[in-house]
């Protein structure tokens, strides 16, 4: 779906909420908060900020935000587990305004962490930064991947391929579905906004 100057502005507004959501929840994200309270906070700061919170009731889902914790890859159910020094959590934040959604996440480290677990983090993130750099018209979503699973694999790590990321707009997950890993020149060229307008 093309996605025009007006939806991109809408997008625009939701990703800041969600973004303004986990800068909210930083200072709270410590040993001794449960992860069930990490989701009534945003649940309360995105609805007094004008939004609604995407992954309540979505598909029986019945927490506002995932909190995935150490070793769970994603989509973690918010719950009374008390965090703790050495723990590490992803917490994944969608919120909806006016019918449009932003979707972002941020990994966060409990006290002190393992060598391992913060390795694992920055070559997550560098992956991801190795991504974003490549981006321009004409290049193909199996370059997107290649760039990802290169670096990690040089690193030593591997990628889940049981999950993937995804578009977004006025629904919560639409095409194209991005992986993780890839062959370079593969798959459907990625769009950009150059592409809608030359």
């Amino acid at each position: 779906m093309i996605k025009y100057k007006e939806k991109f502005e809408k997008m625009r507004v939701a990703g800041k909420l969600a973004s303004r959501t986990l800068d909210m929840l930083t200072d709270f994200i410590k040993p001794g908060i449960s992860t069930d309270r990490i989701d009534r906070l945003a649940y309360d700061f995105i609805r007094d900020s004008g939004g609604y919170s995407a992954p309540q009731f979505y598909r029986g889902f019945k927490r506002s935000l995932c909190t995935s914790l150490n070793h769970v890859v994603c989509h973690g159910i918010p719950s009374e587990r008390i965090l703790e020094d050495g723990d590490v959590i992803n917490v994944d934040v969608t919120a909806i305004v006016n019918e449009y959604y932003g979707d972002t996440s941020r990994m966060f480290i409990i006290g002190n962490s393992s060598v391992k677990a913060k390795n694992l983090i920055d070559v997550t993130y560098e992956s991801m930064m190795l991504a974003i750099k490549i981006l321009k018209p004409g290049i193909k979503l199996g370059d997107i991947g290649h760039a990802i699973q290169t670096y990690v694999e040089e690193k030593g790590y591997s990628v889940v391929r049981d999950f993937c990321g995804h578009g977004i707009s006025n629904t919560f997950h639409e095409a194209p579905n991005i992986l993780h890993y890839g062959k370079k020149k593969y798959w459907v060229r990625a769009l950009s906004w150059y592409d809608f307008h030359n």
